[in-house]
């Protein structure tokens, strides 16, 4: 019998560092996402702006599980914390910036629970371009494509957006899958665990509003050397 959204629990995992001025935004939300059974799941990873603060605070209501770091390690640590304490059928990463909008978890879900509901995996692409979208600058625009098209390569997907936050796992899948990369080398590092699992992937159109790194964007050059050693480790050695 085919599913509908009431009979799934989405496990929505927050890693955060330092986002005191969008956290409360992003988690309101996520709770206004579209699907009626969420766990909200926030790792601060040793936020030193008074992001910690708040999260213990006056924003502890609207959070159902809150785990910290004693030191920061990284988005894929902070990821790899919120994966194994997740408890929903369905998991998806949500970045605590403004760049993703939750309301984009009702597209990305329908794979698992309607047609074949056959999904394992599905990634949302910021280049599968469904509707109007925001420019964002080419550089940054280029290296994205760039390393997809270099982890495709290895992988033999066919994905428009590797480095995209937007990533929906079945439950069962990502918390079987050991995770190495701290930072954000967990995006070509899963990308080719799960190709190498040959998963049933799906990709949907995502809206997406960059942000600048005057705004807080925290990925930089040295994040995309370490994704390009990370397709080629994890593809080859690993």
């Amino acid at each position: 019998m085919q599913k509908t959204l009431d009979d799934i629990v989405l496990s929505v995992v927050i890693p955060c560092y330092n986002e005191k001025d969008t956290i409360e935004t992003i988690l309101d939300a996520v709770r206004d996402c579209g699907i009626p059974h969420t766990e909200i799941i926030v790792v601060d990873d040793c936020s030193t702006d008074g992001t910690r603060d708040l999260l213990q605070g006056e924003l502890r209501s609207k959070i159902d599980r809150l785990l910290f770091h004693k030191v920061n390690q990284g988005k894929g640590a902070a990821l790899a914390k919120g994966f194994q304490a997740a408890t929903g059928d369905v998991v998806v990463i949500q970045d605590a910036d403004m760049e993703y909008d939750p309301k984009d978890f009702v597209r990305l879900i329908q794979p698992f629970i309607t047609g074949r509901g056959d999904a394992d995996v599905v990634y949302g692409s910021r280049y599968a371009r469904g509707e109007a979208y925001m420019i964002e600058g080419f550089y940054h625009t280029f290296g994205n494509k760039f390393l997809t098209f270099v982890s495709n390569l290895f992988t033999d997907l066919g994905l428009t957006d590797m480095e995209t936050c937007y990533k929906m796992f079945r439950r069962e899948l990502i918390q079987s899958i050991t995770i190495q990369e701290k930072r954000f080398g967990f995006e070509p590092e899963i990308t080719a665990k799960i190709a190498k699992k040959r998963c049933r992937i799906y990709e949907m159109p995502i809206s997406y509003y960059p942000r600048s790194y005057s705004e807080g964007k925290k990925i930089g050059i040295k994040d995309a050397f370490r994704a390009i050693y990370c397709i080629l480790k994890y593809n080859l050695f690993a």
